[in-house]
């Protein structure tokens, strides 16, 4: 395949500009999957809301909804609307597992690690933090065994986000693997990472800001706990798929440019390294 040179400033602007042209059809793809989500938030609250076993099942139980969503979206960037996909969040399909499987490849390890070191940690104690606390030997044990769980943590994130492009293949029906997104990304490698860490990084702030906005607005104006809850909760997640889809956006075009992919074509072969 002929080397190709990816500028993080072009994949951006080029993933951005379209993310943002195209809102009302980002909320007509996203409208099920939110809904799925709030469904979840909602029950995982209600079932046990500081229990870090009922979290994390909370959140792989997320990760239905958020599958569907990114391949109808992956979809709809790289082949442009059809009226013979289905909407996202009306049905499983072997294209969704396809997908769930090479999503568990990519980021796997990382959401391992992750659950480790949430339950290495446990919740931190405000009274533990700061100049002239008393040091407690059983929080300095686990900070010390959290330290390689960290280490583990920033390499298999790094190593995700270089492979998680190959993604938009999987939504599109091309076979591919994170073995085959290392190959094709070669000498492309840190600005892939950098313009999806970017990305990444954008919506987890925008998402924080926009959920403690609406928290204190919906505080202020109703008062009562549960309903603010709902409404930070429901607003919150419709930021995160906003966030998602832009990630999603990225990844896609991030595939198209590096392959050159075109619709019915075959992959370029690998120049052997």
């Amino acid at each position: 395949m002929p080397v190709v040179k990816l500028l993080s400033s072009e994949v951006l602007t080029e993933s951005f500009g379209f993310f943002f042209t195209n809102l009302r059809l980002f909320f007509h793809i996203v409208t099920i999957p939110w809904i799925i989500s709030i469904g979840i938030r909602i029950v995982g609250a209600t079932i046990a809301e500081d229990s870090l076993i009922a979290m994390l099942v909370e959140k792989l139980a997320d990760v239905v909804p958020t599958v569907m969503f990114m391949v109808g979206w992956q979809r709809v960037v790289l082949l442009g609307p059809r009226p013979g996909d289905h909407l996202p969040g009306l049905r499983w399909t072997p294209r969704e597992t396809a997908y769930l499987l090479h999503l568990i490849k990519v980021f796997g390890i990382t959401f391992v690690l992750v659950s480790a070191l949430m339950f290495t940690m446990g919740s931190l104690d405000p009274g533990t933090i700061g100049v002239g606390a008393p040091l407690d030997p059983e929080l300095m044990r686990r900070q010390a065994m959290a330290a390689p769980l960290i280490v583990g943590f920033i390499v298999s994130m790094l190593l995700a986000l270089r492979v998680c492009y190959g993604l938009a293949a999987t939504a599109v029906d091309v076979p591919f693997s994170p073995r085959l997104a290392w190959a094709y990304g070669r000498g492309n490698a840190w600005t892939i990472i950098g313009s999806l860490f970017l990305t990444f990084l954008v919506g987890a702030i925008v998402t924080a800001i926009a959920t403690l906005l609406v928290l204190a607005l919906a505080r202020g104006v109703l008062g009562a706990q549960e309903a603010a809850a709902v409404i930070t909760w429901t607003a919150g997640i419709l930021v995160s798929y906003g966030a998602a889809g832009l990630a999603a956006t990225v990844q896609a075009v991030i595939f198209r440019r590096l392959l050159g992919w075109r619709e019915g074509e075959p992959l370029p072969a690998l120049v052997p390294s």
